[in-house]
């Protein structure tokens, strides 16, 4: 089912969300009270208006009540930030996903009852320095404060083993959900079959485990 989308906020994430939905075939209104920032996405997204959000007439009188989900992207000024999301709610949209700039602004977000708060620096942080680490380490998923998934590559102590012999969930506390062997992804991975090089393992589990995990299967391979 079609949804309508609006962006208030058009910095680097806010227009990449923007530009991204709007690829999608989602139809997009583009918020933002920089002239300059709007016109740039006037051709991107289906409207894009100057608008200031924190005033609750302003949201208003533009029909923000329509939009099915509403993302908050604004940069650097966290008051304008909260303000506009108390509005939003006070207002009754059915969905609002906000960015957070640190812990302090989340937590107020989570206050006024925000369904999602993202931490796109931070996240995205996170994600390279588990690549960083090591090479076998392909990406990162935090799924909550404690909980994450990851796709690991299958290193030189796993090829050749299999699940029963390594016995990942007893000895690390993490689940194998699913195997990616070229092309093929298998979701019910057999515990006896033999891991090959090229095999990606997908990884979910508490922070801790999976730390354990990469330390003594993934990082000393490189």
């Amino acid at each position: 089912m079609s949804k309508d989308f609006a962006v208030i906020g058009l910095g680097r994430f806010g227009g990449s969300i923007c530009r991204e939905l709007s690829q999608e075939g989602m139809q997009v209104l583009a918020i933002d009270s920089d002239e300059d920032r709007v016109n740039e996405y006037k051709n991107i997204a289906y409207h894009a208006v100057i608008a200031d959000s924190t005033d609750e007439d302003t949201l208003r009188e533009i029909g923000i009540k329509n939009f099915d989900h509403v993302i908050v992207a604004i940069g650097e000024n966290i008051q304008a930030s909260i303000l506009t999301t108390v509005i939003l709610t006070d207002i009754g949209i059915k969905k609002i996903t906000v960015k957070a700039q640190n812990d302090y602004h989340e937590k107020i977000l989570n206050k006024i009852g925000v369904d999602q708060v993202v931490h796109p620096e931070r996240d995205m942080g996170r994600r390279l320095a588990h690549n960083i680490i090591s090479n076998n380490i392909l990406d990162y998923l935090e799924l909550s404060d404690e909980h994450s998934i990851v796709e690991v590559k299958a290193g030189k102590k796993m090829v050749g083993k299999s699940l029963i012999d390594l016995d990942i969930r007893a000895n690390f506390g993490c689940n194998i959900v699913a195997i990616k062997r070229g092309r093929d992804i298998n979701v019910s991975p057999s515990a006896e079959d033999a891991l090959r090089e090229d095999d990606i393992l997908i990884v979910i589990g508490a922070d801790k485990d999976i730390s354990r995990f990469e330390r003594r299967l993934v990082i000393d391979d490189d």
